[in-house]
């Protein structure tokens, strides 16, 4: 069988913000294929750019494996290459160019590349994977080693005779048991725990265990696994995260489903599971505020394992969640975090600021709510219209100098929103220090009301009063001006 050179398209040296972060995760997709081609017969390696410095590095490695196929395949369980940032994306096209130059077949498979195939086939690749691509790949190449024409391979583009084709599209994988685990030896893990340990946490792996997410939140891209929910079996999970402590000695796992546990008594089924192998891991999701009010399954979850939930808060104007289709309410994401806290799991809020139509009003109210309920963690974005989304379709004709961002931490408003990027860049600032003040103020009431719970964490953010108290009056002020000053007319 012919050799397979796999890489994908993430450097997180090129992601400010994420590097800083010192918190980079393997490319699991990218490991998924590789292990099914390789289970299949072919010779596989891979180039990871997670933690290399330029695409150019590639360069001696094509050189020296030759590959006859070169696959670009993006992790799509990664939200960062969900945000097709324009960075990572000319990183793409420089590794397309190299492998072209070494005479290889190049596949790409990534969200940018499915929404915008026709600028990576311009760039010399030569087959564009559109949407899941584990088996669509192994079809590919099984008819091109045929020497076969590629007509008849359902999910992929490709230009034949400078005119641009797409085949018909393949359905999605419903039963993802038939993968095989990860191609995780392909990975220097050890470099990954030496950054890891500049981040004062934990070494943490990903896992999936679910592809996919049925809800209709319009400003949400799904160009690799859409709308539908497939899961592993709580079985599959466990036997996956006992390979993984046992190979890395790893205990603390990021699910990075778009949504955890969705499917009924499955959280319940994952608990005993790990209890029937021994399991003592820890862990973290992605949720929804309306799924984590039955009391039974944050039972199960709690006694699992789970350590913290990142929700999508989003706002805590109802106007604003009706505008997104989020489907959830301003009441639900009170309930959650409280009931959430009661349990002692940690809750962290996604915030997303500058949806259309919300105005001064929505955004204090949206502050007030998480001073009131202190998560334990905030993520605040602007805003970002990603193709093949209703919100995209609705604000597309202004996305006329820029349509993606070039980093993660870009916060750029690309339509027109109540005020300019100016305003919101500055919000984001704001927020965080009223966030760490309110969090600093806290702890010194309950230090000065029970010294026994003094802890270095919560001395630390009381110190920092110092910094964050001023600074929030000082921007507080700033964005009165920049409110009147930034306003979309």
């Amino acid at each position: 069988m012919s050799d397979i050179l796999f890489s994908h398209s993430y450097f997180y040296r090129r992601d400010p913000k994420q590097w800083k972060n010192k918190t980079p995760f393997p490319p699991l997709g990218t490991l998924y294929a590789a292990a099914l081609m390789r289970e299949n017969g072919y010779k596989v390696n891979l180039f990871d750019t997670c933690l290399v410095h330029d695409p150019l590095d590639i360069t001696p490695v094509m050189k020296l494996l030759t590959p006859k196929y070169f696959v670009i395949y993006d992790d799509g369980f990664n939200y960062l290459t969900k945000m097709c940032l324009t960075t990572m994306r000319e990183a793409c096209f420089e590794m397309i160019r190299i492998g072209k130059s070494n005479g290889a077949t190049i596949i790409v498979s990534s969200s940018d590349a499915t929404d915008h195939a026709e600028k990576y086939l311009l760039q010399g690749a030569d087959y564009i994977i559109q949407g899941e691509g584990e088996f669509t790949l192994l079809e590919l190449i099984n008819t091109l080693e045929r020497n076969q024409a590629p007509e008849e391979v359902a999910g992929i583009a490709y230009l034949r005779n400078n005119e641009y084709c797409v085949n018909a599209k393949r359905p999605v994988l419903q039963d993802l048991d038939a993968l095989p685990l990860p191609a995780w030896d392909l990975v220097e893990m050890n470099d990954y725990k030496i950054i890891w340990s500049q981040s004062n946490q934990e070494f943490t792996l990903n896992i999936a265990t679910t592809r996919g997410c049925p809800y209709k939140c319009n400003w949400c891209a799904k160009p690799i696994y859409g709308n539908r929910y497939n899961s592993h079996s709580p079985e599959y999970v466990a036997n996956h995260l006992e390979f993984l402590r046992q190979s890395f000695g790893v205990k603390r796992f990021w699910m990075c489903d778009d949504i955890f546990g969705l499917k009924p008594n499955w959280v319940q089924q994952f608990n005993v599971a790990l209890k029937s192998k021994k399991l003592n891991i820890r862990y973290y999701i992605q949720s929804r505020v309306d799924l984590l009010l039955k009391e039974d399954t944050i039972d199960a979850l709690a006694e699992s394992g789970l350590e913290e939930v990142w929700v999508g808060a989003e706002s805590a104007s109802q106007k604003i969640l009706d505008a997104m289709d989020k489907g959830t309410t301003v009441e639900q994401i009170y309930d959650a975090t409280k009931l959430l806290k009661s349990k002692d799991i940690r809750v962290a809020f996604f915030l997303q600021f500058g949806y259309p139509g919300e105005n001064a009003q929505d955004i204090e109210d949206t502050i007030a709510m998480v001073k009131e309920l202190m998560p334990d963690n905030i993520g605040i974005s602007v805003s970002y219209p990603l193709p093949g989304t209703p919100f995209f379709e609705k604000v597309k004709l202004e996305l006329t100098q820029k349509a993606n961002w070039e980093n993660s931490d870009d916060l750029e408003m690309m339509f027109n929103g109540t005020y300019k990027s100016k305003y919101y860049k500055k919000l984001q600032r704001f927020v965080h220090k009223e966030y760490r003040k309110t969090q600093g103020l806290h702890n010194l009431k309950t230090i000065a009301v029970n010294p026994l719970q003094v802890s270095v964490k919560k001395i630390i953010s009381i110190m920092k009063l110092g910094y964050y108290v001023p600074g929030s009056y000082v921007n507080r002020i700033s964005l009165k001006k920049l409110q009147s000053e930034n306003r979309i007319r």
